[in-house]
C-alpha cells in the first residue's frame, strides 16, 4: 500500500477531538461536583446557567464553593498525568530522529482513545469522579498533546527543506490548531445539549480510532529505522543513554553563543506559554461564574471566537515576516495578549467578554514564530532534540501554569475573579525583558543565527 507524507489530517482530527473534549470535561466536573456537594440537579436553560448574582444569597456562596472545588480538582487532575506524560514526551520525541515520528503521533492518540472510553463509562454509569485520577495517570503513560505536537512539528521540519518557508509552514499548523479548536469549541455546546456527555465522548472515541488507523496504515514516516536497530535490540541502559544523548549533545557541542541563544529562546517560549496557557485556561470557569453566567452554548461561542484570533495571528505571521524580523513579531504578539488579558479582567458583560478577542487578535503569533526561531538556530540533525525540548517544556509549563492559575483563581474568585488575568498580563513582562536583552546586547550582531539564518546553512555545509 502506497503511503503519503501528509500529517495535517492527523493534526486536524486529534486537535478537534481534544478541543471538543476539554470544555466538556470541565463542565462535567463542575456539574458532578454541584450534584455531589448539594444533592441537587444542576440547572441550565437556553439563556444562562443557574447562576446567582446576589452576594448575600446562600446560593451565591454555594456557587463560589463549587467554583473553588472545581478549580482545585482540575489542578489535581492535571498534576496526576503530568509526570508520566513529561517523561514520554521527551523520550519519544527525542528518539524520533532514529526511530521515526509516527510513534510520537500514534501513542498520544491511543492514550486519548483510552481516556474517552473511560469518560464514556464514568458518564454512563455515574462512577465517582475520583476514577478520573487513574484515567489521567494511565493516559499520561501514552504521552500527551505535547508529545503529539512535538512529533507533528518535527515531522513538518523533516519535510520542509526551505528554511525561508519554515516559519510559514509551522504557522499553518498552528493555524489548524486554532481554527479546529474554535470549531470544536463552537460545536461542543451543541453536542452536549443534543446528545449529552456520554454520546459526545463516544463520538470523540470514534474520531481517535479513525486517526490511529490513518497514522498506522496511510502515513509515511519521514525517518527510516536502521537495520542495526532491527537486528540487535539495545539494552535498557544503552537505550536510556541514547535517548537523552541528542538533547545532551545539543547543548554540549554547540558554540557558546549558540547555546546561550537556544536557552534564552527556550526560556522565552516557556514563560510566554506559561502565562498564555494558564490565563486562557480559566476562561470556562470565569464564564460560568457571575455576572456572565454563560451556558454551554455561550461557552462554545466563546471558544469559537478564538478561531478569528488564530486566523489573524496566521495572517500576521505571514505578512509581518515579509518586512519584520522574527523577534519583532514575537514582541507584537505578546503585547497583543497583554491587551486582551487586561480587558478580560474587567469584562462583566457578554458583549465585552466577546470583544476581549479584539485586542488579542495577534496573541498566537509568538508560539509558531518561537518554534521556527529555534528550528532555524539548530542543524538538521538536531531537529528532533530541539522539538523534544519544546515538547518537554510544554508539558511542564502547561501543567504548572494550570495548577498555579487554578489555585490563584480559587483563592481570589470571591473578591476579584479577574485578578488572575491581570497577573497573567504582568507575567508577560518576563519574556519581553528577555527579548529586549537579546536586542540590546551583542546577540543582535551578525553572529546571531536567528537574525541571519544563512549562518545555520553555512554551518551545515561546513559540517557536511
Amino acid at each position: 500500500m502506497r503511503k503519503i507524507l501528509c500529517v495535517e489530517p492527523v493534526i486536524f482530527i486529534y486537535i478537534f477531538a481534544s478541543a471538543l473534549t476539554s470544555p466538556l470535561v470541565q463542565q462535567f466536573i463542575y456539574r458532578r461536583l454541584w450534584e455531589e456537594e448539594y444533592n441537587s440537579t444542576f440547572v441550565s436553560d437556553s439563556n444562562a446557567t443557574y447562576c446567582e448574582q446576589n452576594k448575600s444569597s446562600p446560593m451565591y456562596i454555594k456557587e463560589k464553593e463549587v467554583q473553588e472545588k472545581a478549580s482545585v480538582f482540575n489542578m489535581q487532575l492535571d498534576l496526576t498525568g503530568a509526570v508520566p506524560s513529561l517523561i514520554v514526551a521527551i523520550v519519544v520525541v527525542a528518539n524520533g530522529d532514529r526511530q521515526g515520528r509516527k510513534r510520537s503521533l500514534v501513542l498520544p492518540s491511543m492514550g486519548a482513545l483510552i481516556a474517552n472510553v473511560c469518560l464514556t463509562t464514568i458518564s454512563y454509569f455515574s462512577f465517582s469522579l475520583s476514577v478520573l485520577f487513574a484515567v489521567a495517570f494511565v493516559t499520561g503513560l501514552f504521552g500527551s498533546i505535547a508529545t503529539f505536537l512535538g512529533g507533528g512539528f518535527a515531522y513538518i521540519a523533516d519535510v520542509c527543506h526551505d528554511e525561508k518557508q519554515k516559519t510559514t509552514r509551522i504557522a499553518v499548523v498552528d493555524l489548524i490548531f486554532g481554527v479546529v479548536s474554535g470549531l470544536a469549541g463552537l460545536s461542543s455546546g451543541y453536542f452536549l445539549r443534543g446528545i449529552g456527555f456520554t454520546w459526545t465522548f463516544v463520538t470523540v472515541s470514534l474520531l481517535h480510532v479513525v486517526n490511529i488507523t490513518y497514522i498506522i496504515f496511510f502515513l509515511e514516516d519521514t525517518v527510516g529505522v536502521s537495520e542495526s536497530q532491527n537486528q540487535s535490540p539495545e539494552s535498557c541502559k544503552e537505550l536510556v543513554r541514547e535517548t537523552f544523548a541528542g538533547v545532551y549533545m545539543l547543548f554540549k557541542t554547540s558554540p557558546y553563543k549558540k547555546r546561550i541563544l537556544i536557552i534564552m529562546l527556550l526560556f522565552t517560549f516557556m514563560t510566554y506559554f506559561f502565562t498564555m496557557f494558564g490565563g486562557s485556561s480559566l476562561f470556562t470557569l470565569y464564564e460560568l461564574d457571575e455576572p456572565l453566567c454563560w451556558n454551554e452554548v455561550y461557552i462554545g461561542y466563546g471558544a469559537a471566537a478564538f478561531t478569528s484570533v488564530s486566523l489573524t495571528s496566521f495572517l500576521g505571521v505571514f505578512l509581518l515576516s515579509k518586512c519584520l524580523k522574527d523577534i519583532y513579531i514575537v514582541f507584537i504578539g505578546i503585547l497583543s495578549y497583554i491587551g486582551g488579558m487586561i480587558m478580560a479582567a474587567f469584562a462583566k458583560t457578554t458583549l465585552l467578554m466577546f470583544l476581549v478577542r479584539v485586542p488579542s487578535l495577534l496573541c498566537f503569533m509568538p508560539i509558531p514564530v518561537l518554534r521556527s526561531m529555534l528550528s532555524k538556530v539548530v542543524l538538521t540533525g538536531e531537529q528532533g532534540a530541539v522539538f523534544a525540548c519544546i515538547a518537554c517544556l510544554e508539558v511542564v509549563t502547561s501543567t504548572i501554569s494550570i495548577s498555579a492559575f487554578n489555585i490563584l483563581y480559587a483563592a481570589t474568585v470571591a473578591w476579584f475573579s479577574g485578578f488572575s488575568f491581570l497577573l497573567s498580563a504582568g507575567f508577560c513582562l518576563i519574556p519581553l525583558a528577555v527579548l529586549c536583552w537579546l536586542l540590546c546586547t551583542s546577540w543582535n550582531g551578525e553572529d546571531l543565527a536567528l537574525l541571519v539564518p544563512e549562518e545555520v546553512s553555512s554551518i551545515e555545509s561546513a559540517d557536511s
